[in-house]
Order: C-alpha cells, then structure tokens, then sequence
C-alpha cells in the first residue's frame, strides 16, 4: 500500500558445482558450503529449506521457480533507477533529493488553479507516478529482490551481477545516488513541501536489505560496496530518528507507525546495532498490538479506510515482520497477548472468514475485495504457528496458483 517456530537448519546441503535442479543448473561452488543469508525479514532456515528441496526436485516448487526466473530474466534487460532521473528538481534544487507526490490528493475542482489540493482517500491521483520518485524507488527493490532470490536459487552470477548494479546507482554512485532522507515525500500542492507519512514509501526497504544479503556469496558484490550501502542506511536510520519527519511518523497510531518501527528494527540489525532494533521491538506489544487490534482481531484504525481490507492486510504484514525480526533477538512476538487477548494470531484469525467467505466484509473496499491477497500470511502463519488449518484455507482461496513468490520464501 502506498500511505499498506522455526526449524532448524539442514546440515547436510550439498551442492556439487553444476548439478542440474529441476532444469535449473547451480552453477559456482558447493551451495552447501556457503553459510545460511544474513537476512532479517526472512528466515534463514526457511530459504535454505526451499533451496533443499529444489535440489531433491520438489516439483511442488517448480512453477514458483520458473515463474521467478521469467522474472529475473526481464529484470536483466531493464536499465537502472535513480531520483536524478526525474525531470523536476525538488524544492532543494537538488535532484539527489526524493521527490513524490502524495497519493490521494486531488486537484481542488473549486479554485481556478487547483490549489489546494483536496484529500481523496484511497483514490491515487495519476499524477503521483508522473511527477515523482516512488515509482523509481518501487520498481528498484522489486528488481533487486528479482534477482538477488534468483541468484540464491539458481547460482545465476548475472542475475547477482545486474542487481550489485542496480543498488550501486541507487545508493553509493555519486552521479546518481539518493541522498538519505525522504524530506520531500508525499508533498501535497498547495498545502506543503512534503510530510511524515511519506516515510510509509520506504517500507520494503528492509526486504531490499535482505536481497542485499543473498548476493553476500557473489562476485559482483564486493566488501567495499557492502560498506557502502551500510553508510547509506546508517545515515537514513539517523534520519529516521533524528529528524522532525521521523518523529511525527513513529507517533502513528496506524500503519504507518507499524511500518517506521520495521523499518527501525531492520536497519539497526543490518547495521548491527542491536540495542536500537531491540528497544523498538520491546515496545511492540504495548505500542502497536494493544492499542491497534480489539480482543476480537479487529483492526479499527485500518477498518475506518476507503481500503479496508488492503489496509487491515498491510498492518497485519508489518506486525508479521516485526515478529520475524524480534526473533532475531530471542524474542516472541508471535504468540504475545494482552490481558484481553489482543495478539497479532487473533488479528489472522479476525480475517479468514472474510477471505473464505464465511462472512461477508462490510467495511469499505473501494477496488474490490482480493481474498487471494492473505495467502502470504495464512502461510507465514502455518508456519510459524504450526496450524494446519491454514494451509486448508489457502487451498480454498480463488486465485491461488501455486507459482507465488511467497511458496518459495516461506515453504510449506
């Protein structure tokens, strides 16, 4: 959205070099000898898992597989991203500068000129993707994550090779890197430069930091550009907590605030600072669960959006990453409850009969309900709970083909 137990490892992964899986040849040095990723949003354990499996030819995987190298296979051919591509300059002057546009304001149908910009919400102004950065910065982590998980699961170094290029002009090449703040973001004509909550536009950023960390193994990755783009997030994380921007945004009471202490914890643990990413992780429970999930799973502060179900959908992933990433950090978010029973599982829970259809969804939904949307979490959730039941909910939801990016990152 634009505003939304673990097992233990295997120890016997043998890769030899060139072994064909499943049509798929791993090329390069034994995969078994290789440590597991330093990743934080994903699991380890469960990639390494998938990696398993495709070298036993599970075939419960191969649509996933193709349907990822199709992908990295159009990610290879596209050019690179960068905000000084953006014809305007921001109010700075200064193209490194992020520049967007925010999403649900509109021209203003009662003043000549348009402005002030009046609040649509849901609604994305076109305008958005026309005279901004975001669509930059999206296409960016969706191409690195592409190829860094197709070079993980393949052994392909040109998939590795074309996202080291990909991040190298985004964050470390002086002609076209970003500078390390977001303080243009989701500006609104006429009222503003730029606003908090466009820090919400970098929230898969911590899934870029983990594509950086499956392309540790590759050639094309080197030490030097590892601590490069460790000073670029060191410098945004100060920005994250330091700044007016930042402040406003961790006082959220939404998604938004959900998504900034991610975004926290994630960078501090990439960074190795673990005394942040643990004091924001600590603060979960009572800052974020009890005060946005009712005892009966409902997430009110969500429900009250034109998008109710894309929006209940986007919290409840940030709340599953959070948990992903407190266990990085021996800690347990994933069973916690309230004294009234508030919990991230009830969250889950409040959903399913909706996207079962069990019951019919009477909140707004203004492009339409998409039930196939909480599979990625019905699967984390059978996972990490070790609930069947889940699963079975998956295979009862339209639109589920079986060739999802998430059936690879988190195996049944």
């Amino acid at each position: 959205m634009p505003d939304a137990s673990s097992r233990p490892l295997s120890s016997s992964l043998e890769f030899a070099p060139s072994v064909v899986i499943l049509g798929i040849a791993l090329a390069g040095s034994s995969a078994g000898s290789q440590p597991p990723p330093r990743v934080f949003v994903l699991q380890p354990d469960d990639l390494v898992e998938t990696r398993r499996r495709l070298q036993a030819n599970d075939a419960s995987l191969l649509p996933a597989l193709n349907k990822l190298k199709r992908d990295a296979d159009r990610a290879l051919n596209g050019g690179t991203f960068s905000v000084v591509h953006k014809e305007l300059a921001p109010p700075s002057g200064d193209k490194h500068d992020y520049m967007s546009i925010a999403p649900y304001w509109w021209p203003n149908p009662n003043t000549p000129n348009g402005l002030p910009y009046v609040r649509r919400d849901g609604e994305v102004n076109p305008e958005r993707d026309q005279t901004s950065d975001r669509r930059r910065l999206d296409n960016l982590v969706q191409a690195v994550k592409t190829l860094a998980l197709g070079y993980f699961f393949t052994g392909r170094d040109d998939y590795a090779a074309h996202a080291a290029r990909l991040l190298r002009a985004w964050f470390l090449d002086e002609a076209t890197r970003m500078n390390p703040h977001l303080r243009y973001a989701q500006a609104v004509p006429g009222r503003n430069l730029g606003r908090a909550v466009g820090i919400i536009e970098t929230h898969n950023l911590p899934e870029l930091v983990d594509a950086a960390g499956l392309l540790a193994p590759s050639k094309s990755w080197s030490s030097e550009d590892q601590r490069g783009l460790q000073k670029w997030f060191d410098a945004y994380l100060a920005w994250l907590r330091e700044s007016p921007e930042g402040s406003a945004e961790a006082k959220a009471q939404n998604n938004h605030g959900t998504w900034n202490d991610v975004q926290i914890a994630a960078f501090a643990l990439f960074l190795d600072k673990r005394d942040i990413a643990r004091k924001v992780l600590s603060e979960m429970p009572e800052a974020r669960i009890t005060k946005q999930i009712e005892p009966d799973g409902r997430q009110p502060r969500e429900l009250e959006r034109t998008q109710a179900w894309s929006y209940s959908l986007f919290n409840l992933e940030a709340l599953f990453n959070a948990a992903a990433l407190a266990g990085k950090l021996g800690s347990d978010l994933w069973s916690y409850e309230s004294p009234d029973k508030r919990g991230i599982r009830k969250a889950l829970d409040w959903l399913v009969p909706y996207a079962t259809g069990e019951k019919k969804w009477n909140y707004q939904q203004i492009s339409g309900l998409q039930p196939e949307k909480l599979a990625p979490l019905l699967r984390r959730g059978a996972v990490r709970y070790r609930e069947p039941t889940y699963e079975r909910t998956i295979d009862n939801l339209p639109k589920v083909t079986g060739d999802e990016r998430w059936q690879l990152l988190f195996p049944k």
